[in-house]
């Protein structure tokens, strides 16, 4: 088994040789982001109108946006997040592949066709049929806006990752500079090409995406004559672990709080995929309900497939380039699969440069495209729902809501590039678990009790958003994810972190939920049973849905 294991000399090698074909791998990565900005100008020229800008014109196929929802979900955290938590952590690493698969179920069977049948545009079209609308619609801009940027820190934490191993910059300079770059692209990419410009790049990248990981464990099994228990125990060795490697515990299980934490992961990543409002707002795009439903069934096949390739990507990584050198590169292990490409190839040679090259640009791509369906969501929330419908109370023109779309979208991505500096060193699986638990915490709860409640109220709808939201933010805030941790916390040098676990899901989902039931029980507020009559009619049967 030792012939597997790369040397430091080859170690070395690698080093001097991605220095040597450092402008053939800048050449790739440039091609790729000017074919995935081609796509987006030429979609662009088609958007003349609100609902192209938002729904894509409601035109594409179930396979299509099935495709594109792959896409959307397939963002830097499953590729660079979960290879790098499996190398680092074995069997309680793929408990990330695991969850958010499983997510979808939730999202096929409580969610995809009812919002189909109900909505427009925005999630906030769903909460604010049957309840006030301004104060509920504002809310759900919030709620949008503050998930979405969540989502944002994991891929710029990951683009910046990727860049710099590509370009060799080591400097926090340098890797802020990219963390613009990119910021700087995708404001681009959305007020150029608006929905579907962001659902072909988003097509164009789940094809790319899974070819590659498919091409990286065929070479992965290669290595071991496609015996699997010769990787796995060549990792078990390999990571420092032995046998504990492939067993669960090693991250979630030393302590108390770790199995506490490890039930919190588990909730936020079941119940987050149907409160996420980038996914929400790709049932819009086709053009039936039952097109939802089987676009979601695509979705599931195509993004099983790919999880199921990250137990050979993550082990492979821990076998083949260990632990020690996979921590030097990047202390989360983001960089493990971009490590991975590169030993395939062949280390110092042309093969290794290219490989790296391709996977890098793959995953620059995906980053790219999920960061478009993001800023997408927030600043179409933003301009439909908050300055549409709240600030000009209904009056505004398609020209001017578009406008201030755009805008939105110039604002967001500043803020995501403010806070995805600080971001950097942090696991993007772990970054995307948080906004997958933010989600679960406000959007979910009154998404399900506006379409399955009818006692539901706005002061139940306006508790479950803001206190959800408010409970899952503070308590991210305090927890050792931002300070406490010297390696992988956002604030290094600081620790107020109070609340011991990494993520407040299993805290702050109930209680989104309980706040939503305790809000409508106590308002005075007679609920509308004819709206909601007509909702459920709507939601069911997809009569009357736009």
């Amino acid at each position: 088994m030792s012939a597997v294991y790369p040397s430091h000399h080859a170690l070395q090698l690698a080093a001097s040789s991605t220095t040597e074909h450092r402008p053939l791998i800048i050449t790739l990565f440039a091609v790729f982001v000017a074919a995935t900005l081609a796509i987006t100008v030429w979609a662009g020229r088609q958007t003349r109108s609100a609902s192209d800008f938002y729904a894509g014109g409601r035109q594409f196929t179930a396979f299509q946006n099935g495709l594109a929802v792959s896409g959307d979900y397939m963002s830097a955290a499953s590729f660079l997040g979960i290879a790098g938590a499996i190398a680092l952590f074995g069997y309680d690493g793929f408990l990330y592949s695991i969850g958010f698969l499983v997510a979808w179920l939730v999202a096929l069977l409580l969610v995809a066709e009812p919002l189909r049948n109900s909505g427009r545009y925005t999630m906030g079209d769903v909460l604010a049929y049957r309840m006030r609308q301004r104060p509920v619609r504002t809310a759900a801009g919030v709620s949008t806006i503050v998930v979405s940027i969540f989502y944002l820190l994991a891929q710029m934490a990951g683009a910046g990752v990727l860049v710099a191993l590509l370009l060799g910059i080591t400097s926090d300079a340098g890797k802020i500079l990219i963390v613009s770059l990119v910021g700087v692209l995708m404001i681009v990419y959305v007020t150029i090409g608006g929905m579907k410009g962001t659902t072909w790049v988003q097509m164009v990248k789940a094809v790319l995406l899974i070819a590659g990981a498919l091409l990286m464990t065929f070479l992965v099994l290669l290595k071991f004559d496609f015996n699997i228990s010769d990787l796995l125990g060549t990792a078990a060795a390999k990571s420092g672990h032995g046998a504990a490697f492939l067993e669960p515990g090693l991250k979630y299980g030393a302590t108390g709080t770790s199995k506490l934490d490890f039930l919190s992961l588990g909730i936020a990543l079941v119940l987050g995929t149907a409160g996420l409002p980038h996914i929400l707002i790709r049932f819009y795009t086709v053009p039936t309900a039952k097109a939802a439903r089987k676009s979601v069934n695509w979705a599931i096949g195509i993004i099983g497939a790919f999880y199921l390739m990250t137990i050979a990507l993550g082990f492979g990584a821990a076998a083949l380039i260990g632990p020690d050198e996979i921590k030097a590169k990047n202390p989360a292990g983001n960089a493990a699969a971009p490590q991975l490409a590169e030993y395939l190839g062949g280390v110092g040679s042309t093969g290794g440069a290219v490989l790296l090259a391709v996977i890098s640009a793959v995953a620059f791509a995906t980053i790219l495209a999920v960061v478009a369906g993001l800023t997408l969501a927030s600043s179409s929330s933003f301009a439909h729902d908050i300055y549409a419908n709240v600030i000009r109370k209904g009056k505004a023109t398609e020209k001017e809501e578009m406008r201030a779309a755009r805008w939105a979208t110039v604002l967001i991505g500043a803020v995501a590039i403010l806070l995805g500096a600080f971001a950097r060193d942090m696991n993007v699986a772990g970054l995307v678990a948080l906004a997958f638990a933010v989600a679960a915490s406000a959007n979910l709860p009154t998404i399900l009790y506006s379409l399955f409640w009818k006692r539901f109220t706005t002061r139940g709808a306006l508790w479950s958003i803001y206190g959800g939201l408010a409970s899952s933010v503070i308590l991210v805030l305090f927890s050792p994810v931002v300070s406490g941790n010297p390696k992988t916390s956002m604030f290094k040098g600081a620790d107020f972190a109070w609340f011991p676990l990494e993520n407040p899901g299993l805290i702050s989902i109930p209680l989104g939920f309980l706040l939503g039931w305790l809000g409508s029980l106590l308002s005075k507020e007679e609920p509308d049973q004819g709206k909601y009559a007509e909702l459920e009619v709507k939601s069911l049967t997809g009569v009357g849905a736009h």
